[in-house]
């Protein structure tokens, strides 16, 4: 027989109970990260969802305690027609001991036309639409000409890359859609990359020796790593604010590329001079840079800082960049992504979110930065698309608005039918076979 869209679309609103109970399954799972490790559970319920509608299932550690999930629901002709992953994460945010909430972050509840809990808007309201959509397509039977791949990932908020860890398992599609936090915005990103700045003298003084340092006539030349480091601080807040000035990018105010120096470490003892000192930068950048670019010019503006120091130039400062891990090696690296908007993805999926929002797509770059910059970084034209607002991510009482989870829903669901029934050379109806 044939289905018409809005046979499958009207079930998200006599249906939408079940949306919101699966949405509330997955934040009733405590994933925080930090500390992470604790995603096994979840990822298993997920697993179980898919493997329910069929999809072809993998599993694997991305580190112990933490696996990814992946479900394929193959298409009937995947060779001539269009392939679309869904991509989302299941860590969320740590709650903080201090924070009031004014119910349990892990015991979601409904109020006010409002879904409560850690991870509502970050991410776990976007990736249970996505398995929601999946679900209804199976429940009607609806066979697609070509392949969804669903990603549910984890690592996100401590920069452990498990969408990295997907595409470099070899899954790739001709577009991508990340259901992170954008309400409902067709959003790119900037980049961010953080690094360890290190100062280290080679010998170590007591205390008591400091006035032989810093007086005339004293003879020891030498110097506290803490004092040199702050001189680097304000060399780099220099280099920010000429970034400032001199660089932009289309979709972000200016001054977005910042250099934050987030956290500092130095000394041994009160009793001794500090002989070494460390600080940790987070660096936002745009993107039409790269990291490693970033990096390389913040190295030769502390450098030149160091040359014109007494001290630092015969003891200049060394770098550590990026990381794979906030937990495992404190650092890490988001890749930077734009939307090609004449891209027949986004073109596709602009006109899915007008039929169902009745408003043009708002499309515009994220002041976050999310898992997307990976797939990008790997070949696949990539959008993040999800709902709730950034201002509601990480904060006390997150929450997500559920008229707008029943319209991403639609819009998801809209969105699949019409690419994924696209021939890579032609656009596809309206009207779509189920058996």
């Amino acid at each position: 027989m044939h289905l018409k869209i809005d046979d499958i679309l009207g079930q998200v609103d006599t249906r939408s109970d079940e949306l919101i109970q699966l949405i509330s399954d997955l934040l009733s799972y405590q994933t925080e990260a930090p500390p992470a490790r604790n995603t096994a559970a979840i990822q298993d319920y997920i697993s179980k969802q898919l493997q329910m509608m069929n999809l072809n299932v993998e599993q694997w550690e991305l580190y112990p305690g933490d696996p990814i999930v992946v479900g394929v629901k193959k298409g009937k002709s995947p060779n001539t027609y269009q392939s679309l992953i869904l991509n989302g994460h299941v860590d969320v945010a740590s709650v903080g001991s201090d924070e009031e909430w004014e119910h349990e972050p892990f015991n979601p509840f409904v109020d006010n036309g409002m879904l409560y809990g850690r991870g509502a808007a970050d991410m776990k309201g976007g990736l249970g639409a996505c398995i929601f959509a999946l679900k209804l397509l199976h429940d009607n039977n609806v066979n697609l000409q070509g392949d969804v791949i669903f990603q549910s990932v984890t690592g996100e908020e401590v920069g452990e890359a498990g969408t990295k860890s997907c595409c470099e398992r070899g899954y790739k599609a001709d577009y991508a859609l990340v259901a992170d936090t954008s309400n409902c915005e067709l959003h790119g990103q900037g980049g961010v990359i953080t690094g360890w700045i290190t100062l280290k003298s080679p010998t170590t003084h007591h205390d008591g020796t400091r006035h032989q340092m810093i007086h005339a006539g004293g003879g020891v030349k030498a110097a506290s790593a803490i004092e040199k480091m702050a001189k680097l601080m304000n060399a780099l807040q220099e280099l920010e604010r000429d970034w400032a000035v001199t660089k932009s990018y289309p979709g972000f105010p200016a001054g977005a590329n910042t250099i934050n120096p987030a956290v500092i470490e130095g000394g041994r003892h009160a009793a001794f001079i500090a002989d070494e000192c460390r600080l940790w930068i987070t660096v936002h950048f745009y993107p039409n840079e790269t990291a490693d670019s970033v990096a390389k010019e913040i190295e030769a503006h502390l450098f030149a800082a160091a040359q014109a120091d007494v001290w630092m130039k015969d003891h200049p400062p060394t770098f550590t960049w990026g990381g794979s891990s906030m937990i495992e090696d404190r650092g890490e690296v988001f890749p930077s992504f734009s939307i090609d908007e004449n891209h027949r993805g986004a073109l596709t999926l602009k006109e899915a979110h007008k039929s169902i929002f009745l408003s043009d797509a708002q499309v515009g770059m994220s002041s976050s930065v999310n898992d997307g910059g990976w797939l990008a970084e790997y070949g696949i034209p990539t959008v993040c698309y999800g709902p709730g607002e950034l201002k509601h991510a990480h904060a006390v009482d997150e929450h997500v608005e559920i008229k707008q989870l029943i319209l991403y829903t639609k819009s998801i669901l809209q969105f699949m039918l019409n690419w994924c029934n696209q021939s890579k050379e032609e656009r596809s109806h309206d009207i779509y076979e189920a058996n």
